[in-house]
């Protein structure tokens, strides 16, 4: 077993580990079929040398060589350290700042078997989100963080340490890019290559970006997606009887089961996999499990006329559920269903994302791998199946949304009937989450604000805790319209909630929603709260890439943006320069992530707080920045909420002067003009 200094000292070169491959007992990737030519394939087995002097190449190109031949890509499973890996408390590791020690603490926390889905393959969530593109890429970031001053960065390129490099006190120690492919050359087949040959790496969004704090962020979001829901279609508060029906239990999708309990409703999620399945039941996640779609019917009446709260995971293929629900209603005329979503990882559906309902899971698998072209078919008749369902039940009055998980993108690609009349691109039959529910929260301000405690110490989140709610108590007292004061009541009541859940997997973490002045007063907060003493360690800030300004994607967060730049990424870009500028510790930009690869371009941050007056004010100007940024695009591209939220900030910062837009009042001035011109 390896101890975090020697975790710390370099890749092992001087006496090999033993080679014992893949562990027997956990979830492992699906396997890659990049379908390389020879000379790529040389390629990707030359690149992955470089790590090794050339005496090691001997031992070593054999063995890469059949990972690469049975596996799709080169893990270098020899090099998986035999330590138990897991957020370890701050002053454990042999670092020389404690900003590189933080980056250690999340790294570590995002390869957590208990928080990672696939973690010897180094997937954190999404099936594909990589943390690092192989074990030696580990070492080394280890190596370079245990040896990084205060005026050295490092750099990082698709998960290779490319090194240290001399900066000063105020610049990131870490930068991140992950994905940064040429656009013409984005495309999902293009990367499945450059994977294999080591080049590039999907980092998801949190998985490569060291800030993923398991599926608590996905409860959390999800909670209020459903919460926001029933307002919006439903027109209730009260979900006690409502019943969700959806897909997945893995990295992400597994909080849907939580969230639906949390929310009081009653949720039914289908699930493939029984590992995942099982890993959600015995975390407690789960209530009740069953195989039987007879038994899902009967609990799910009982549940809905009793008004339980109950999340029921159904061990099989949510095409089928959905169809019986079908059936349920054709037969008696009961709707069974009162909201719908997906969250398969249908941005990868062709490699373990989404199984098809004519096959189980082992078959898929193998098909997957021995004929991609049949299992493509099948996958794309699976889909129109699924929507066909979901149409018959969406006409009876059940609201179907997208997740922001390309479930509709896929589903039109394959040739499902889900388009609609005179719409911009982008936009279906039914809506993504972001423009019917979380749009209009983005416009306001708010997204998934988060918090790590790298004390290790759960007193520290408690501390946390009740600070975080304090400042949204008082929030709440402040002169603020309607729409933020139910946002901070919903967080409020989420604190209580996540408390009483406990949903810490990982990590001492917390999330939330808030808006600008929430998350600076929080900070400002949690930093006195370490000068003090009464929070016993410094705290990581981040958030989702899914948030305000993070994230260029227009089929989920920008999906609400119509003056045709939704495809324009220049929001992401900005924020990730601007955090870097501004006091952020490490900052990352990806493309891909949620939706998948090409879809999106997306970009996180780290900052450290230590208590320190630096902290303090690096916080007061990064997390203004890092809000103010989307608000203001939002405003420019003719939103209300964020015209209104804007002029606020504007108000409040007098440094502060942005661009407002004037409408258009008589679009029959476009028509005449337009008429002028044929």
């Amino acid at each position: 077993m390896s101890s975090l200094k020697e975790i710390c000292g370099g890749l092992p070169l001087h006496t090999l580990f033993e080679n014992r491959g893949r562990k027997t007992g956990i979830p492992h990737a699906p396997v890659r079929t990049p379908n390389l030519t020879e000379h790529e394939e040389k390629l990707a087995l030359k690149n992955s040398l470089r790590y090794f002097p050339p005496d090691l190449h001997p031992v070593l190109a054999p063995e890469f060589a059949d990972e690469l031949r049975h596996y799709g890509h080169i893990y270098m499973y020899r090099f998986c350290p035999q330590i138990e890996m897991r957020a370890y408390p701050i002053q454990e590791y042999p670092c020389q700042t404690i900003q590189a020690a933080a980056i250690m603490h999340m790294i570590m926390n995002n390869l957590d078997p208990a928080v990672a889905q696939f973690p010897q393959e180094l997937v954190t969530y999404g099936g594909n989100g990589q943390v690092f593109s192989n074990w030696a890429q580990f070492w080394l970031i280890m190596h370079y963080l245990s040896q990084m001053t205060e005026d050295q960065t490092l750099v990082m390129y698709s998960g290779h340490p490319l090194g240290l490099f001399p900066s000063h006190t105020n610049a990131p120690r870490l930068v991140i890019t992950n994905g940064m492919v040429i656009p013409n050359y984005s495309s999902r087949d293009e990367y499945e290559k450059l994977f294999a040959m080591g080049v590039t790496m999907y980092g998801q969004m949190t998985a490569g970006s060291y800030c993923y704090i398991g599926p608590q962020g996905i409860v959390h979001g999800t909670v209020l997606t459903v919460l926001n829901a029933g307002r919006r279609y439903l027109g209730v508060e009260n979900l006690a009887g409502k019943v969700f029906v959806t897909s997945g239990l893995g990295g992400m999708s597994g909080a849907q089961a939580k969230a639906a309990v949390i929310a009081g409703c009653v949720g039914i999620i289908a699930e493939v996999d029984e590992a995942a399945l099982l890993k959600r039941y015995k975390q407690g996640w789960l209530m009740e499990i069953t195989d039987s779609l007879d038994h899902c019917i009967v609990r799910l009446r009982k549940a809905r006329k009793d008004k339980m709260a109950l999340s029921l995971g159904y061990h099989g293929n949510v095409v089928d559920l959905w169809e019986r629900l079908v059936d349920e209603f054709n037969k008696t005329g009961d709707l069974l269903v009162d909201l719908g979503s997906d969250q398969t990882s249908c941005h990868n559906p062709f490699n373990g994302g989404y199984y098809p309902v004519q096959l189980n899971f082992k078959e898929a698998n193998q098909l997957m791998t021995n004929n991609t072209g049949e299992f493509k078919v099948l996958v794309q008749e699976s889909l129109r199946r699924q929507v066909a369902a979901i149409n018959k039940l969406s006409d009876q009055g059940m609201f179907f949304w997208d997740y922001g998980n390309a479930f509709l993108l896929e589903a039109q690609r394959a040739g499902a009937n889900v388009g609609k009349e005179w719409a911009n691109k982008g936009e279906f039959r039914y809506p993504s989450y972001v423009q019917h529910i979380m749009g209009d929260i983005f416009s306001l301000g708010f997204g998934p604000f988060r918090w790590v405690c790298t004390s290790g110490n759960p007193e520290d989140l408690v501390v946390t805790d009740d600070i975080a709610k304090s400042v949204l108590e008082d929030a709440v007292l402040q002169e603020v319209n309607d729409s933020v004061k139910q946002q901070y009541r919903d967080n409020i009541r989420w604190i209580e909630e996540a408390k009483r859940h406990n949903l810490v997997v990982g990590s001492q973490a917390r999330i939330l929603y808030s808006d600008q002045n929430g998350r600076v007063a929080i900070a400002l907060a949690i930093n006195q709260g370490i000068a003090e003493g009464r929070i016993k360690g410094p705290v990581v800030l981040s958030r989702d890439h899914h948030d305000v300004s993070g994230t260029d994607s227009p089929y989920r967060e920008t999906s609400n943006i119509y003056d045709g730049s939704a495809l324009c990424a220049d929001m992401a870009v900005q924020n990730f320069v601007g955090d870097a500028f501004r006091g952020a510790t490490w900052v990352a930009l990806h493309n891909g992530g949620g939706v998948g690869w090409g879809e999106v371009i997306n970009g996180g941050f780290g900052l450290v707080l230590d208590g320190s007056t630096q902290a303090e004010e690096r916080a007061k100007m990064m997390l203004s920045w890092d809000v103010s940024n989307g608000v203001a695009r939002r405003c420019w591209s003719g939103n209300d909420n964020a015209y209104e939220t804007i002029c606020q900030a504007m108000d409040k910062d007098k440094k502060l002067k942005v661009t407002l837009p004037h409408k258009v009042m008589d679009d029959n001035i476009l028509k005449q003009a337009l008429l002028t011109l044929h």
